[in-house]
């Protein structure tokens, strides 16, 4: 089951029903299925406390992504996406992008990582953009739908 939550801000996510779909399918798509995933919707500070918290990291982000799944490819995708939406906002106007579209380009990055890719080397971020540019003209196609 897909779950969408906001912690500590007032967020309305849209098209729940269609976003739900899109993901399932995009899995579907790497020969997975969806188990449970929650999508948590949070403020920069949010974000940051967990990063500091379970990454040691300092630093701001727009995702931070709790894969629950097991090692088992063939097992379905399970975990927590914690989404900035101060950054979602930012980055939006930062890459000239609507923020929809920088949203659903984090949810699906998130979801990404659950699939197995990873974006810590130069190849492995063009490989996860390329595979974020696919899933966004995915959802494309079925919003005309």
């Amino acid at each position: 089951m897909i779950h969408f939550h906001t912690e500590d801000i007032k967020f309305v996510f849209k098209n729940k029903t269609e976003i739900k779909q899109w993901i399932t399918s995009v899995a579907k798509g790497k020969k997975r299925k969806v188990g449970d995933l929650s999508f948590v919707f949070c403020s920069d500070d949010f974000l940051l406390r967990l990063n500091k918290e379970y990454l040691n990291h300092d630093t701001l982000t727009d995702i931070i992504t709790f894969d629950y799944s097991k090692d088992d490819n063939q097992l379905p995708i399970s975990g927590d996406i914690y989404i900035s939406i101060d950054r979602i906002r930012e980055n939006a106007i930062k890459f000239n992008k609507s923020f929809e579209n920088e949203l659903h380009r984090v949810i699906i990055h998130g979801t990404l990582h659950l699939l197995g890719y990873a974006d810590k080397t130069k190849a492995a971020k063009l490989e996860m953009t390329k595979q974020e540019d696919m899933a966004l003209n995915l959802l494309s196609k079925q919003s005309v739908k």
